[in-house]
């Protein structure tokens, strides 16, 4: 990887960070009020650095925190990981596993989007996840940290709109660069799966049944697709 691009993907995310730090602002203040220190609440979110099972992790905090409970609550909400990753071994199965594992850990909605689009276009920017992982990451700790000590000027960050943001983001990755109906139809099953299970399952399951069923559409159709594809261009080669 290419210092200057790691610097280039970097300042890239920026913007969309400024974002992330007023959501890590309203964890910092919901952490406070759950009762944790600011050294706990910071080396959470250096540590952990996963917005929404962080949240889910206060939910349930308390006198006494129920261990088992909270693994599969925690668990369950970063399943997606799973794909995600899985997603980016093409461009990852010939970089070292110390180095391969040290982007995996920055790895966050925003940067896979960018990566796994420009992948789709034929470009493997791997420089996006380390980069742009890094600006997402201090802009979370950065959040936190003035959410722990100036919480009250952001009690609901919700109310300017701000939680829609990284949502119209992902949207335009997934419509962006070159698509096929197949991959419009994996992306709408798993909106409606996800809207689905929002309504009906308990709470953040919404994450977990979205990531697999876009998963399955993607293994079964798109990847059995692109194979036969491939075998066909070769017997005509």
């Amino acid at each position: 990887m290419q210092p200057a691009k790691i610097r280039s993907e970097f300042f890239r995310l920026l913007p969309i960070s400024l974002f992330v730090v007023a959501f890590g602002a309203a964890f910092g203040l919901a952490a406070a009020q759950a009762g944790l220190t600011p050294l706990e609440t910071l080396l959470m979110s250096g540590a952990v650095f996963a917005g929404a099972s962080q949240f889910a992790a206060i939910d349930m905090w308390g006198p006494q925190v129920s261990t088992l409970p909270l693994l599969a609550v925690v668990f369950a909400i970063n399943s997606r990981h799973l794909l995600m990753g899985a997603s980016l071994y093409p461009m990852l199965k010939n970089v070292s596993p110390g180095k391969r594992y040290g982007l995996l850990l920055v790895l966050t909605d925003a940067n896979w989007a960018v990566s796994a689009q420009e992948y789709q276009n034929g470009r493997h920017n791997l420089e996006v996840i380390l980069g742009g992982g890094l600006v997402l990451w201090m802009a979370w700790v950065i959040g936190t940290l003035l959410g722990v000590y100036f919480g009250g000027l952001l009690q609901d960050p919700k109310s300017l709109g701000l939680d829609m943001v990284l949502g119209c983001f992902l949207l335009a990755m997934a419509l962006g660069g070159k698509q096929s109906p197949r991959i419009l139809v994996s992306w709408t099953v798993a909106a409606v799966a996800s809207l689905a299970a929002w309504k009906w399952l308990p709470a953040n399951m919404h994450v977990v049944v979205g990531a697999l069923a876009g998963g399955v559409i993607g293994y079964f159709w798109l990847e059995k697709h692109a194979d036969s594809e491939q075998v066909q261009e070769e017997a005509t080669s």
